[in-house]
């Protein structure tokens, strides 16, 4: 759909949004969780319509030579389709996020002093491929008090609609204002722009969701705060001391389980150690996964089908069935590796030693530090948070997987009895 004016239906949706979200945010917790239950209600009902949305997009997905990886990030099935309704069924059971007294404290002066959460306001989120998304983050935004709008990539403009469609019917039946959730009805490009550039009016922050060119694109045009992150370049460290079962399971999971998602491990780093214990297995692991290996002089010793990895491999977020694999002198080496090539996402030590997990856990600055297990849970419906709208990179407000509570600031309230000050 092609909208010739941007202008004004960007402004429209967005004092929509602003007006909504101050009713929003003075809504029980019981009202929320009504919302999102009736969403899951009406995503389940309307599974069928929902797959046939998906169908068209796949359809055309298949036309325009998408990728692999891109079809997989865009497709839906029933058990797809389950695991979104089971994600709302989670995010509608945490604790409500807003109104939680952080600290109090009283001063000399006898003033009571708290730190209260509150709603971030309205939140553009752009994103590509996943139609879970759609979902996900209009849930978390109702539950943690915040208005939204959504602009989903082109590719799952169908998809996005028809659960879209669900969610509108559900939040009127609920008894909310059904303007607390809109999506950019257009899949032009001016959209986007308009978005970062000239609805800081009516926008709080911005969260970006897709590919790097996208987040890139995001974090360089727009006018207001952004959480999100440009890649997610993982490692898994297997020390001297690593379970070496462990180490081959762990891995396989972590580069294959599904290769296109930013948690998928795209390096692995084996102490010298352990190298000749352990590659000739796991190449073959990774080989009768139809996993690609690129590695450093060390490991192309073990096997003829290893390719030569280049300087560019150890930077690379491949989201494909590609790894690099590197074998390093020792834990200061693998830090120092993951210090220069990381991008701050997530990154796992298998080790057995408690020493080395200590210093692997204080030394690597990652949103996400990981012992013994697979990169992939870097999720935030792992983490218990009931779904994520993405995860965080920066060091400011949030980090880590952005669930429902990571979608507060907070303010303070002042208790007096009359107090001056001199």
């Amino acid at each position: 759909m092609i909208i010739k004016d941007i202008t004004t239906v960007m402004n429209n949706i967005g004092q929509l949004a602003r007006d909504s979200a101050k009713k929003l945010a003075q809504c029980s917790g019981q009202m929320k969780n009504l919302a999102i239950e009736l969403i899951a209600s009406e995503l389940k009902e309307n599974s069928e319509v929902i797959l046939e949305a998906n169908k068209l997009d796949l359809d055309n997905a298949r036309d325009r030579m998408l990728s692999e990886s891109m079809i997989d990030r865009l497709l839906l099935d029933q058990v797809r389709v389950n695991s979104m309704i089971q994600s709302l069924h989670e995010i509608a059971n945490i604790k409500d996020p807003i109104n939680q007294v952080q600290a109090e404290w009283e001063r000399p002066n006898g003033l009571k002093i708290q730190r209260v959460t509150v709603p971030l306001g309205v939140i553009g989120i752009i994103y590509e491929s996943r139609p879970n998304v759609t979902a996900d983050a209009a849930a978390l935004c109702i539950k943690s008090g915040n208005a939204v709008i959504l602009r989903g990539g082109s590719e799952s403009f169908e998809s996005n609609k028809a659960i879209y469609n669900c969610m509108i019917k559900a939040i009127d039946k609920a008894g909310l204002d059904s303007n607390i959730i809109q999506l950019v009805p257009t899949v032009d490009r001016d959209a986007v722009g308009y978005m970062l550039s000239s609805m800081h009016q009516y926008l709080d922050v911005i969260v970006p969701r897709g590919g790097k060119s996208l987040v890139k694109r995001v974090q360089e045009e727009a006018r207001i705060p952004v959480i999100g992150h440009l890649e997610g370049i993982c490692h898994v460290y297997i020390h001297k001391t690593a379970n070496l079962g462990m180490s081959r399971s762990v891995i396989l999971n972590a580069k294959m389980r599904r290769t296109g998602i930013c948690g998928a491990a795209e390096t692995i780093l084996i102490d010298k150690d352990v190298a000749s214990n352990i590659l000739n297995d796991l190449i073959d692991d990774l080989h009768n996964a139809n996993c690609e290996i690129r590695g450093d002089d060390e490991v192309q010793k073990y096997s003829e089908k290893i390719i030569a990895a280049n300087e560019g491999d150890w930077s690379e977020e491949y989201l494909d069935a590609i790894i690099s694999c590197k074998v390093v002198d020792n834990i200061h080496e693998a830090i120092a590796h993951i210090e220069c090539y990381g991008s701050g996402h997530t990154d796992s030590i298998i080790a057995e030693d408690t020493d080395a997990v200590d210093t692997f856990m204080r030394a690597v600055d990652s949103a996400i530090v990981m012992h013994n297990t697979s990169t992939q849970f870097a999720d935030g419906g792992e983490f218990g948070m009931g779904a994520e709208i993405g995860i965080a990179t920066g060091r400011i407000h949030a980090r880590g997987p952005v669930g429902a509570m990571q979608l507060t600031s907070y303010k303070y309230n002042v208790f007096g009895d009359g107090q001056v000050r001199s």
